[in-house]
């Protein structure tokens, strides 16, 4: 996730608490600790961009979660490119397939943890990603995850959403 303060220098913070909550309007959720040096950043600005990782981007990703902005120019660190947001004011991580631009709705107190809720302000795709009908293909782009200390690999699709109820044989999308 990339922010910036208030003189325009940007950071970069690997978060593991994030997800989707609401389709319209389209918003994202980011719970970061109150003591975290983005945490302020965010709070501050109102905006954030979540910018997807990739296994190439594994090493920096866990750079990124380990050193503080307050020490580190992780851009400079890792080698990452900052790129202009087309509707924020905080860079986009250029080797990320995916970034969604976000403006700040609201920040709940959890304990640990403060929720960020963020509204979707555009989202930005490697056109590598889109297909010939403009569908997302998201398994070309390589994605990791993180869960429980350690990042994983998202190998291959498990099924599709109503695959569970779904009477055909075949439970491949397009087969009949």
């Amino acid at each position: 996730m990339t922010c910036v303060d208030q003189a325009g220098k940007p950071n970069i913070i690997t978060l593991a608490w994030a997800g989707t909550i609401n389709s319209e309007p389209p918003m994202l959720s980011i719970s970061v600790r109150k003591e975290r040096y983005s945490y302020d950043l965010i709070k501050n600005k109102g905006e954030f961009v979540v910018n997807l990782t990739t296994r190439k981007l594994a090493h920096a990703t866990d750079f990124c979660g380990v050193k503080s902005g307050r020490d580190t120019d992780k851009f400079a660190s890792t080698g990452l490119t900052p790129e202009k947001a087309s509707r924020v004011d905080v860079p986009l991580i250029k080797e990320s397939p995916v970034n969604i631009e976000c403006l700040v709705k609201d920040v709940i107190e959890l304990g640990s943890h403060h929720m960020f809720l963020g509204e979707i302000a555009a989202v930005n795709v490697d056109e590598s990603l889109i297909d010939q009908k403009g569908k997302l293909c998201l398994d070309k782009a390589d994605l990791i995850c993180f869960s429980h200390g350690e990042y994983w690999s998202l190998e291959k699709p498990l099924g599709y959403f109503g695959y569970s109820v779904t009477k055909k044989k075949n439970l491949r999308r397009g087969t009949k």
